[in-house]
């Protein structure tokens, strides 16, 4: 079970909402829900719930967990790479709901700016209230691959300190 189905076998339905609509919404609701397969609930959840935000809070949350982060990194990667511009703004819109480390929170914004320009929208305001990191970080213990992360780094890395040589929807 990966970390996405985890998740979602951990939050089970424990509680309920009722909302009060004309019989014309109850009516266009219903016969949404019925053109996309679901039950009204269901429907009404995926509207309200957007899953590509939900799966990036999971991602998220997993950087804090014992499992080395580079991996859980190439999952972010590899889920910014694949959502649309659309779902990649509903995605990224709310900031992280849990504390990172510092080089974390900057690897996360990077990727998260990285992305966001490659699809040539805004980027969340969450990402601005990081502070770069105060000293450099390289993705390679080699002094003499130094001077290429230094020019070779994605812009938005190498604002924040970080010097890598590949960025999203690339893979080491």
């Amino acid at each position: 079970m990966g970390w996405h189905s985890a998740a979602m076998a951990r939050n089970s339905k424990l509680s309920q909402l009722q909302i009060r609509v004309s019989e014309t919404e109850k009516h266009a609701i219903r016969s949404a829900a019925e053109r996309a397969g679901m039950d009204m609930s269901t429907y009404v959840l995926s509207r309200v719930l957007s899953i590509p935000a939900r799966e990036f809070q999971e991602a998220v949350r997993a950087l804090l967990e014992p499992t080395a982060p580079s991996f859980v990194l190439a999952d972010i990667n590899s889920l910014l790479s694949k959502l649309t511009a659309t779902e990649l703004r509903d995605a990224v819109a709310g900031a992280p709901e849990v504390k990172l480390p510092p080089f974390l929170a900057n690897y996360l914004a990077a990727m998260v700016e990285s992305a966001c320009a490659k699809r040539g929208i805004s980027l969340p305001a969450w990402t601005g209230r990081i502070p770069p990191l105060d000293e450099p970080a390289f993705g390679s213990t080699l002094g003499s691959l130094r001077l290429h992360l230094l020019t070779h780094s994605p812009p938005a890395f190498r604002r924040r300190n970080i010097f890598i040589d590949a960025s999203i929807g690339d893979r080491v």
